[in-house]
């Protein structure tokens, strides 16, 4: 595992240092003052366990490798070591390795950061700006607490749909007949965003979904769902192949920024209510290396960590954080957006399942 483990690092660092600048914004621990006080003799601690081991952090998601160049960049006696297995899987392999954790730390959908602590194969630890998270996005005792959002948006191809929609209502359109796709809240995490996201859209709370229920039906209604699916349909999106994706806010970005997309993509929050899902991280529990697991939790949670997750465009899970200059435009304030409460998706998982089901006639 060790060797594995090594080889890999190198693929890491330079996977990062080629597809992202952003790490070129930290500074060596040597030659700049402390992000958070005691700092450097955390940093003295991890020196001497020599790594790392971050779960579930693939590098082109949520602009880890990005995080992973500026954390080698700033504590450069700790190597980073990665894998990319999936939120569920995560909690698997740290239930199966509970007597010899090979995890440092692990990071998931948040849902799943409640199942690790449930199973207890994570320790409690409250990195710096822990207590400025709001409530329902971290766990009182640490064992897991949220590091990015990602908010739900119309992401639409300016050049299949001539006039935007705005809100939930505007979907209702007869306009956009055959043009909405959207994942299944069923099999789907995002599905399930989606539909908590319609659901306070139409004046729901976390108690009653029904307001979502009777939305969906409407929209289905109407004839202007083109298709459900049970996977991403990302790379369909840039082929021009679907008019409007009710997505995350972040695959829009990408979609317009990253890969060339340009003016024909318009990332719409809507305008009634939207839902920001937790993405989460924990300190597993007896790892091998806990003192440079804190080091790299800290860093992820600091001002500095915050803002490369919005570079990546995902929203920091801290307030008031200053956005780098090059993205602040590109995430506007959205105070219509609310936290989801992940604790109380998973008590209503089976009513909307059911209820979906019901109402959109799909078996």
């Amino acid at each position: 595992m060790k060797s594995t483990q090594r080889q890999i690092i190198a693929i890491a660092a330079h996977i990062a240092m080629a597809l992202f600048t952003v790490a070129a914004m930290a500074q060596t621990i040597a030659d700049s003052p402390e992000l958070y006080p005691g700092e450097k003799a955390l940093y003295d601690a991890a020196r001497k366990e020599g790594m790392v081991v971050s779960f579930d952090t693939g590098p082109t998601w949520a602009n880890w490798a990005a995080e992973f160049a500026a954390f080698k960049k700033r504590y450069p006696e700790v190597e980073i070591v990665y894998n990319d297995i999936g939120s569920g899987a995560t909690v698997v392999a740290l239930d199966k390795s509970r007597n010899r954790p090979q995890a440092d730390t692990a990071y998931y959908f948040a849902a799943s950061g409640i199942d690790a602590a449930a199973k207890g194969v994570v320790a409690p630890f409250k990195p710096v700006n822990f207590d400025k998270l709001a409530p329902v996005f971290r766990d009182p005792d640490g064992k897991w607490f949220t590091i990015h959002t990602l908010t739900v948006a119309f992401v639409v191809n300016t050049k299949l749909v001539k006039n935007v929609p705005q809100s939930w209502a505007d979907l209702l359109k007869p306009e956009y007949k055959n043009t909405i796709v959207y994942l299944d809240p069923r099999s789907t995490g995002v599905g399930q965003v989606v539909a908590f996201a319609a659901n306070f859209g139409g004046g729901g709370d976390m108690s009653n979904v029904q307001p979502g229920l009777d939305y969906f039906a409407k929209l289905h209604q109407s004839g202007n769902v083109l298709r459900v699916l049970g996977t991403t349909p990302y790379a369909q999106f840039v082929k021009g192949e679907i008019p409007i994706w009710i997505s995350y806010e972040n695959d829009g970005l990408k979609a317009k920024y990253v890969d060339g997309l340009g003016d024909a993509v318009t990332v719409v929050i809507p305008k009634e209510a939207s839902a920001a899902a937790p993405y989460a991280i924990s300190l597993v529990e007896k790892g091998p290396n806990p003192n440079a697991g804190k080091l790299w939790l800290n860093f992820i949670m600091s001002d500095m960590g915050q803002g490369i997750f919005a570079q990546g465009f995902v929203r920091p899970s801290v307030p008031g954080v200053k956005l780098p200059d090059n993205v602040a435009d590109k995430l506007p304030a959205a105070p219509q957006v609310r936290p989801l409460d992940v604790t109380a998706a998973a008590a209503k998982k089976s009513d909307i399942d059911k209820g979906w089901a019901a109402a959109t006639g799909s078996k």
